[in-house]
C-alpha cells in the first residue's frame, strides 16, 4: 500500500484595526498577537501576545489584531514573548539600548537567529525594528548605519536574496532606552518582491554606508490565504530619496511605490486587488509631529477607505518625512 503525504494546511492571517478592550481581544483563542500604540494604550499586559509600541498616535489609534485560524499558544521563553499556531509565529524582543546602537542590534539578532533556527518556523516572513534617535549621528556614525552593521553582525551570514524578509525600521520620537525587535515567522519561506522603481536595498551604494541594509521592499507568504507583506516604503526612487523640500510630493512617491509594488506581487498572485482598499491595512510613521494632521487628511483624499493607523515616528533618513508599511490583500 502506499501512503499519502498529508497536504500542509494553508497558513491564514488577518489583519484588523479594532476598538475594544483589550482583555476581550485576548479573549479570542485565535489571537496570534494584538498591538497597542500611542500613550493611552496600555504599557504592558501578562499575555505574551500583547505588545504595546511607543509611537505616539494621531488621535485615537485603534488595537492591531493577527487572527489566524487555530488555537493560539503562547508563553515567554529566553526573554523572548512568542505565540503560534497554523504554522505561524509572533515573537518580540526588547533590549536594552545603551547608545552603541551596533552592538545592541548585533546581540538582538543573533537572539533572534538562534531562537528561528531551534524552532518550528524557521522562516522570517515581516520583521520590525524600533530605536531611539535613528538619524543622530554623522557619516557612518549614524545610528541606522550601526544598526545595519549591527543586524549583519547577528544574523552572522550573508542572506541570500531569496531569503530575506519584509522589514521596517523606524526612531522613537522620545527616547525609550529599548531597542525593541518583533517578528512574524512560518514553517514555510514565503517569497521576497523588489520594486522595479527602486534599487534593492541590498544593493545600495557605499554612500549609504559600509554595510547595506539587509530586507526585501515586500513579501508575499507561500500561503494565498496571507496578505502581502509591505516593508517601509518611503520616497526613495533608484537609491535616492525625492522631494526632500516637498512634503505632498514626498507622499505621492510613497503611494506610487506602493502600487508599484502591489503590481509586482500581482504578477504573481493576481487576485490581489489592483489598488490598496478595503483589505489594506496601513500603518503610517511622519517624521515631524506637526505634520501629522496634514498627512492624515491628504491620506483621507487619496486613500479613503483605506484602514490606516498614522504614528510619530523617525524614517531612517533624516531628509524623508513620511514612510507606510502594512498588509494588502
Amino acid at each position: 500500500m502506499h501512503s499519502l503525504a498529508t497536504p500542509t494546511p494553508a497558513e491564514t492571517l488577518r489583519v484588523e484595526y479594532r476598538d475594544a478592550p483589550l482583555d476581550a481581544l485576548l479573549d479570542d483563542p485565535g489571537l496570534l498577537a494584538v498591538f497597542g500604540f500611542g500613550d493611552d494604550a496600555p504599557p504592558a499586559h501578562a499575555d505574551p501576545r500583547y505588545l504595546r509600541v511607543a509611537l505616539p498616535a494621531h488621535g485615537a489609534a485603534p488595537f492591531e489584531c493577527w487572527r489566524v485560524d487555530g488555537e493560539v499558544r503562547h508563553g515567554h521563553a529566553d526573554g523572548i514573548a512568542w505565540s503560534e499556531a497554523g504554522g505561524l509565529q509572533f515573537g518580540t524582543l526588547s533590549v536594552v539600548d545603551d547608545g552603541d546602537a551596533e552592538a545592541t542590534a548585533a546581540a538582538a539578532y543573533a537572539r533572534l537567529q538562534a531562537w528561528l533556527a531551534a524552532g518550528r518556523h524557521p522562516h522570517p516572513l515581516r520583521i520590525w525594528n524600533y530605536l531611539d534617535a535613528i538619524t543622530e549621528g554623522d557619516g557612518d556614525e549614524e545610528r541606522y548605519r550601526r544598526f545595519c552593521v549591527g543586524r549583519a553582525r547577528g544574523i552572522a551570514r550573508e542572506l541570500a536574496p531569496g531569503e530575506l524578509p519584509a522589514a521596517t525600521a523606524i526612531g522613537f520620537p522620545r527616547r525609550t532606552g529599548r531597542f525593541l525587535l518583533y517578528w512574524l515567522a512560518a514553517a514555510r519561506p514565503g517569497h521576497p518582491l523588489e520594486n522595479p522603481r527602486q534599487v534593492q536595498a541590498w544593493r545600495y551604494p557605499r554612500q549609504y554606508g559600509p554595510q547595506a541594509p539587509g530586507f526585501a521592499r515586500a513579501l508575499l507568504p507561500a500561503s494565498e490565504a496571507m496578505p502581502l507583506l509591505l516593508s517601509g516604503t518611503a520616497a526613495v526612487v533608484g537609491h535616492a530619496s525625492r522631494h526632500g523640500d516637498s512634503l505632498q510630493a514626498q507622499l505621492d512617491e510613497v503611494l506610487a511605490n506602493l502600487d508599484s509594488l502591489i503590481a509586482t506581487a500581482r504578477a504573481l498572485r493576481p487576485g490581489l486587488p489592483v489598488h490598496p482598499g478595503a483589505g489594506t491595512r496601513l500603518k503610517v510613521y511622519v517624521r515631524d509631529a506637526a505634520d501629522l494632521g496634514t498627512i492624515d487628511a491628504w491620506l483621507d483624499a487619496r486613500l479613503p477607505g483605506v484602514p490606516r493607523i498614522v504614528l510619530h515616528g523617525q524614517v531612517c533618513r533624516a531628509e524623508l518625512a513620511v514612510e507606510i508599511d502594512g498588509v494588502h490583500a
